[in-house]
C-alpha cells in the first residue's frame, strides 16, 4: 500500500543551484514505483520558536489568528496548499514536505507568554491551518494537547480543522471548552471512497473513520462541521451531495467548501499526480481548473482564490448550497465563539510592559 503522495522533490525556488539525479548514466535506474515510495522514513527536527501565533488580514479567511504546532505534514495530501511554504526552510514542497517535519516543542510556553501580555486582544485561534495539528507525529509529541490545555486554562476560544482521528484523544479538553462556548471543530471530508482517499491523502483517516469522528464530537456537544476542501473537477466533485448527506447523518451542523488551489510548486506536483493516477482525465481536469482561474493554473486574488470564477464555480456553489440547505446544514464559515470569558490564571505575575 502506498504511503506517500509523491516521490518528487521540486527544486527550492530560493536556491540558485539545481541538482538532479541523472537516470540515464548507467549508475542508477529508477523503478516505476520510485515516484510513489512505499516507505520513506520520517525525519523530525525541533524548532525553538520566538512566537507562536500567526496573524493575517485576509478578507476571505474566517480567522485572524492561527497556530501551527508543526511544519510539514505526514498526512501527505497531494493537494495541500501549504506545500510551497516548506521552501522557507530550505526543503522541497514535494516528498520533503511529507517526510522532513519540524516540531515546535516550546509552542505551549510561547502561547502562555503571548496570552499574558497586557495588550493581548482576544479572538479565536485557529489550530492547525497550514498543517494538521493531529497528524501522526502528535501522538508522540503531544504539542497540540499542550496548547489546548493552555486554551482551557485561559478560557480562550479555539477552532480546529483536521482529518486526523487522534483528535478523539483530546475529547476531554474539547468537551470542557465547548461547554463554555470556546471550541468548534471542522473535519476535512473530501471523499467517501477509500480508493481515492488512499491515492489523494495516503496517511489520513479513512472516510468512515472521519464520519465516526464527527459523530463522537457532535455527541459530546462540540459544534462540528465539515470542509469539503478541495473540490477537484472530475475527481471528487460528483460526490458533493453524498458527502453532505453522510456528514449530516453523522451529526455535522455546518458545511463549507473550497476549490482546488495550485500555488507555485503545487502545480507541478498535482499535475504529475494526475498523470500517474488519472492519465485519461488529466488534461480534462487541468482545462477545467484553468477555466476557473482565468486561463491560469492559479489565481491568488482575494475573493476568487477559494472558489474560482465562471459557470463551473457557480454550479458547484449552487449544488453545495442547495443540498446543504435541504439537510439543515449551516453555511456560515465559522461558529460564533465567546471572547468574553478570557482570564489569566490566578497568581500570575503580570509584567508592566
Amino acid at each position: 500500500m502506498k504511503t506517500r503522495a509523491t516521490g518528487l522533490n521540486p527544486h527550492n525556488r530560493f536556491q540558485p543551484i539545481v541538482t538532479d539525479r541523472d537516470q540515464d548514466d548507467g549508475w542508477y535506474q529508477a523503478p516505476e514505483d520510485d515516484l510513489n515510495p512505499d516507505s520513506v522514513a520520517t525525519e523530525v527536527v525541533n524548532e525553538s520558536v520566538k512566537s507562536i501565533i500567526s496573524r493575517n488580514t485576509s478578507p476571505d479567511v474566517p480567522f485572524d489568528q492561527s497556530i501551527n504546532p508543526y511544519r510539514g505534514c505526514e498526512h501527505a495530501c497531494i493537494y495541500c496548499f501549504a506545500r510551497p511554504t516548506h521552501v522557507y526552510w530550505d526543503m522541497s514542497p514535494g516528498l520533503d514536505f511529507e517526510t522532513r517535519l519540524i516540531a515546535k516543542p516550546n509552542a505551549a510556553s510561547k502561547l502562555r507568554e503571548e496570552l499574558d501580555k497586557p495588550g493581548y486582544t482576544v479572538s479565536p485561534i485557529a489550530l492547525g491551518v497550514n498543517t494538521d495539528a493531529y497528524q501522526p507525529l502528535e501522538r508522540e509529541r503531544r504539542i497540540t494537547r499542550e496548547l489546548l490545555e493552555i486554551m482551557l486554562e485561559y478560557r480562550h476560544p479555539v477552532s480546529i480543522i483536521t482529518k486526523g482521528a487522534l483528535i478523539l484523544r483530546d475529547l476531554d479538553l474539547l468537551t470542557e471548552l465547548a461547554e463554555q462556548g470556546l471550541c468548534s471543530v471542522r473535519i476535512s471530508l473530501t471523499t467517501l471512497s477509500n480508493d481515492l482517499k488512499r491515492r489523494m491523502e495516503p496517511r489520513t483517516a479513512a472516510p468512515a473513520t472521519r464520519l465516526k469522528m464527527i459523530e463522537k464530537l457532535a455527541s459530546a456537544g462540540i459544534p462540528t462541521g465539515i470542509i469539503l476542501g478541495p473540490v477537484i473537477p472530475f475527481i471528487n466533485d460528483q460526490e458533493i451531495e453524498a458527502i453532505l448527506e453522510a456528514a449530516a447523518s453523522a451529526g455535522a451542523s455546518r458545511a463549507s467548501w473550497i476549490m482546488l488551489r495550485l500555488p507555485l510548486e503545487l502545480d507541478e506536483l498535482f499535475q504529475e499526480w494526475l498523470q500517474r493516477h488519472f492519465p485519461q482525465r488529466a488534461e480534462h481536469v487541468m482545462n477545467r481548473i484553468r477555466d476557473l482561474r482565468g486561463g491560469k493554473s492559479y489565481d491568488s486574488a482575494f475573493g476568487r482564490r477559494m472558489t474560482g470564477i465562471g459557470p463551473y464555480a457557480d454550479l458547484i456553489r449552487q449544488r453545495f448550497s442547495n443540498k446543504a440547505k435541504r439537510l439543515g446544514l449551516n453555511l456560515h464559515q465559522a461558529e460564533p465563539l465567546r471572547n468574553d470569558l478570557f482570564r489569566r490564571p490566578a497568581g500570575e505575575q503580570m509584567g508592566l510592559w
